[in-house]
């Protein structure tokens, strides 16, 4: 399988999408196709973590003051469900490797494992 989960508004997404070859990935744009539970739940089984999957530079994480709480994995997972600029971004999903946002190192994994 191949996946890409992005934000056609985002700057960053937009740059990657361009950069990677995307030949035989499903595009999914979350703000207008929300992620479902079960997409969440295989994401979840590849990443072993909703706190890895969550945006913390989301400009509604700060304007929530989460960063002075104590959120928990359901909460993490709550987040992303009700509020799609929570997941980090972008996600491919390639095979059975996830790669979770837009740091040099996971482009540069992606680009390697897409050779």
């Amino acid at each position: 399988m191949k996946k890409v989960y992005f934000l056609q508004t985002c700057d960053t997404c937009r740059r990657i999408l361009k950069e990677v070859n995307l030949d035989g990935f499903e595009k999914q744009e979350i703000k207008t196709s929300p992620i479902t539970v079960k997409q969440l739940e295989e994401m979840y089984q590849l990443s072993k973590s909703y706190e890895a999957l969550f945006n913390k530079r989301a400009k509604l994480y700060k304007a929530m003051d989460l960063k002075n709480q104590t959120i928990t994995e359901t909460d993490y997972r709550q987040y992303i469900l009700d509020e799609y600029t929570f997941l980090k971004r972008p996600v491919f999903i390639v095979d059975n490797e996830i790669f979770i946002g837009n740091s040099k190192k996971v482009v540069e994994d992606l680009k390697s494992k897409l050779k």
